[in-house]
């Protein structure tokens, strides 16, 4: 016996938001990194701080507070309600950015760390050369950090993945909309469809699998970036 419907459209809308979150990170995360790497402002270390937050925070402490930020009351939900675009707890918008929130860290810390150890030997060579700073950006920090850029872009789609916490929170439970895989198992397991569970939950066993694998694979090209 397979996977049930729900479960294929749990898996589906899982992907959908997790591919479109890693793309989110990759857009705001490696400016975020690159500022925090070069950076000698007094804000540095607390906006460090607050990025790494989700690794230490609960997940239901986070939901709960984009839950009431987003809602009618909060002023998120107040400033998307005057431009038209309603609430955003509980639709697929809404669970994208609290996906965002809650993964931005494991986006941040690979990338920051590679361009961290790239040094500023590379940018002093390319500056010499009168290359531009973007093309400095484009053309000697990205190909360096390359290896952490995968990092984050896989570690980031992963953690996405296994949410629970703030998926329930922010997106709960409704199907085709916000019910992701981590919800489903957990529906699975109190209506006591134990087979059901362990169907689903072994596929999400044999991803984790996979991205480990994948995160090892890489780390000896990282060494070899970074020597």
């Amino acid at each position: 016996m397979g996977l049930t419907p729900s479960d294929l459209q749990a898996i589906g809308l899982t992907l959908q938001v997790a591919a479109l979150t890693t793309l989110i990170l990759l857009a705001i995360g490696v400016p975020l990194a690159w500022w925090l790497a070069r950076s000698r402002s007094i804000w540095r270390k607390p906006v460090g701080a607050l990025v790494a937050m989700p690794l230490v925070l609960p997940p239901s402490v986070i939901g709960f507070y984009l839950l009431v930020l987003m809602g009618p009351q909060g002023w998120v939900g107040q400033w998307t309600q005057a431009l038209g675009l309603g609430v955003l707890p509980f639709t697929f918008a809404g669970l994208v950015v609290g996906s965002v929130i809650y993964s931005l860290p494991f986006m941040v810390q690979p990338v920051l760390n590679a361009m961290q150890a790239m040094g500023n030997r590379p940018l002093e060579v390319a500056a010499t050369l009168r290359a531009s700073p973007l093309d400095r950006f484009v053309h000697v920090v990205l190909p360096l950090c390359k290896p952490g850029l995968i990092t984050g872009a896989i570690m980031s789609f992963a953690h996405t993945v296994g949410e629970f916490g703030v998926v329930l929170m922010v997106g709960g439970n409704i199907p085709g909309v916000t019910r992701m895989v981590s919800v489903q198992i957990y529906d699975h397991v109190e209506a006591l469809e134990y087979s059901d569970a362990h169907r689903l939950a072994a596929v999400m066993l044999g991803f984790s699998f996979v991205v480990l694998l994948a995160l090892q694979w890489m780390n000896p090209q990282r060494r070899r970036a970074t020597a």
